[in-house]
């Protein structure tokens, strides 16, 4: 008997990622793989344009928006790991191009492909657990929801059944998980101090759980709670989770 076709997904690296956290999107591709997809990386890509967008800058944001639309025109799926990221291509997107018809329509359609990766793991797969990859030492993890994944894109559940079923992994609560972490993107640049206590309240949360490793789907957030932890010179690693699942939780 034939086997199916693959699920083919093509990657959207977001910038964060490809300039600062490179191993991230490996584990990311290797993940996929292991998992039967059919990955490949649209080279023309560049940002989403959310860092435009949420400063005000509608045009320069289109146009780079507009980029990302012709990168994945013909594209089965498109994974994001990251919910920021995800969330501007699949819900504000419409919001940019709300007054171009073209665009607009071409948006919508682009929308509906658009999965944050754990999500497209159980949604579209139909993952219920991956395969380990690495020799990565036991760990306790603690999974930070971060609000744009939650909030506008409603990803809740994937992420925990995904840590639930990996080898090696002991899932803790995180008190307080879905209370912000001060991050915001630009947030953090215009009200430093607000920001600055918001990540406090996250970082005490975080030794409260008394997990050995946290988690998220954004690295945003993890860059941001990873710097709080370094400055604090806590022994407490930072992994997105698509590094806590291919077996780098250590």
């Amino acid at each position: 008997m034939s086997q199916p076709p693959p699920v083919r997904a093509s990657l959207f690296v977001t910038c964060i990622i490809d300039q600062l956290y490179p191993d991230v999107g490996v584990s990311v591709v290797r993940v996929l793989r292991r998992c039967g997809v059919a990955v490949d990386f649209p080279a023309g890509q560049t940002c989403c344009g959310q860092p435009l967008y949420n400063s005000g800058f509608t045009r320069e944001a289109r146009q780079l928006a507009a980029r990302v639309l012709d990168s994945f025109e013909n594209c089965d799926y498109v994974v994001v790991p990251s919910g920021s990221c995800g969330a501007m291509m699949r819900v504000f997107y419409l919001d940019l191009f709300a007054d171009a018809p073209e665009l607009l329509a071409r948006a919508e359609a682009f929308s509906r492909r658009v999965y944050e990766f754990t999500e497209f793991l159980t949604d579209i797969v139909g993952v219920a657990a991956v395969e380990n990859g690495g020799t990565g030492d036991a760990r306790t993890v603690a999974y930070h929801p971060s609000c744009h994944l939650l909030r506008e894109m409603g990803v809740r559940d994937a992420p925990v059944r995904l840590l639930g079923g990996a080898p090696g992994v002991t899932a803790v609560d995180l008190p307080n998980a879905e209370q912000c972490c001060g991050f915001g993107g630009t947030f953090a640049i215009k009200y430093p101090h607000i920001s600055e206590e918001m990540l406090a309240d996250k970082i005490a949360s975080i030794l409260e759980s008394g997990a050995d490793t946290i988690t998220a789907c954004d690295m945003g957030c993890l860059m941001h709670i990873g710097g709080g932890i370094s400055r604090q010179q806590l022994p407490v690693p930072v992994r997105h989770i698509a590094q806590v699942l291919d077996g780098g939780a250590g």
